[in-house]
């Protein structure tokens, strides 16, 4: 059985969207895992007193979309009033005990790839300053309302070491938590990194969410840069994702069939992203 549980403030303006993200995003732990998602349970927190209530309906009418996408059932679920708004799910889901995939397996030469794009936070940033193009914002929200299902389908088809998704810490802090697991080191190209349209130039106009900042701080000690490699990209890559793709540790042998897989299914920029190395355990060298 696994249980998993999240939820946050809208990400966009259009409430059945942000519905439909939030749901992706609660269930992409039961994903990274290999799991199944059984049953859902909303999580909200509404302003009654300020906001119409067609605005909730209009969210929980998202989360069903994507629940059932998902091929899950909701079963219920609990509102309380509060002046912030705040929708997720609690998830169920079911994986079998010798199959279940961590973030704790990755082996020295294992092949690192990434399922999604880089790029959520810093154009959020940019649409709530105007920032940001209407072809930007619908490129952003396509990625994050697109399920994992299909990545974990075929990282279980292929057989690989580990798993995590890429959500709040960014790409190098979940990448951090899986080499420290694993007891490994990790070698990570920027310039093989995919990223979602916008992003570098927002990234660098200085637009970084709080989050980036907070990232950067608390996993950044860890982080060697090559010397050539600009300020954004460091940036960049602490980026907070919502609703992010995966981060696989394949044998390098696998890799090919793996990508072939992710690509047929859907995640066009699914790519290898770099290696794990022997030491230091727990680092991370951006080339």
């Amino acid at each position: 059985m696994i249980q998993t549980v999240d939820f946050f403030t809208p990400i966009v303006d259009d409430p059945r969207t942000f519905g439909r993200i939030a749901a992706a995003n609660s269930l992409s732990d039961v994903y990274a895992m290999g799991g199944k998602p059984l049953t859902v349970m909303n999580m909200v927190c509404f302003p009654i007193k300020t906001m119409p209530i067609e605005v909730l309906q209009e969210i929980l009418k998202g989360g069903l979309d994507t629940t059932q996408e998902a091929g899950a059932v909701l079963v219920g679920g609990h509102t309380v009033e509060d002046e912030e708004l705040k929708y997720g799910l609690s998830v169920a889901g079911t994986v079998h005990p010798s199959k279940v995939i961590t973030n704790s397996g990755a082996r020295t030469g294992d092949a690192i790839v990434l399922t999604k794009p880089l790029g959520t936070g810093i154009i959020s940033t940019a649409v709530k300053k105007d920032a940001a193009s209407g072809e930007v914002l619908e490129s952003m929200i396509k990625s994050m309302v697109r399920l994992n299902r299909q990545a974990s389908e075929a990282m279980i088809e292929t057989g690989v070491n580990a798993c995590t998704d890429v959500t709040g810490f960014g790409l190098l802090g979940h990448a951090m938590e899986m080499a420290t697991a694993s007891g490994v080191g990790m070698e990570l190209e920027a310039g093989k990194v995919p990223y979602l349209e916008g992003a570098v130039d927002y990234t660098a106009k200085k637009m970084a969410p709080g989050g980036t900042k907070a990232n950067c701080k608390h996993f950044g000690t860890r982080v060697n840069m090559s010397p050539g490699l600009k300020e954004w990209a460091f940036e960049l890559l602490f980026d907070p994702q919502t609703s992010g793709g995966l981060l696989i540790s394949v044998l390098p042998e696998k890799t090919e069939k793996l990508l072939s897989a992710l690509k047929k299914g859907g995640d066009e920029s699914a790519c290898v992203i770099g290696r794990c190395i022997k030491s230091p355990a727990g680092r991370i060298e951006i080339l």
